[in-house]
C-alpha cells in the first residue's frame, strides 16, 4: 500500500460523509489523506481512497495550533 499516490475524495461523497463522534463537516486534507472533524479535533484517514470512518482509527490533532492548511488554501 502506498500512500505516495494521492487519490481524490468525491465531492459528493465529501457533503454525505459526517464526523462520527460530533455528526458535524469534515474537511479534506489532500496531503496526508485524512477527513478532518476540527468539532473533534480528530483525523480520519483515507486508506486505498476509503475513508475509514472510526473513531478508533482516527488521529487526534491539535485544534489550536492548526499545522494543516485552512479550507480554499
Amino acid at each position: 500500500m502506498s500512500t505516495s499516490l494521492a487519490t481524490e475524495i468525491d465531492p459528493k461523497l465529501l457533503e454525505i460523509l459526517v464526523c462520527p463522534v460530533t455528526k458535524g463537516s469534515l474537511s479534506y486534507d489532500r496531503e496526508n489523506q485524512e477527513l478532518i472533524s476540527d468539532k473533534a479535533g480528530l483525523a480520519y484517514p483515507i486508506r486505498d481512497g476509503i475513508p475509514i470512518m472510526l473513531a478508533d482509527e482516527a488521529r487526534e490533532i491539535d485544534t489550536m495550533n492548526k499545522t494543516r492548511p485552512a479550507k480554499g488554501e
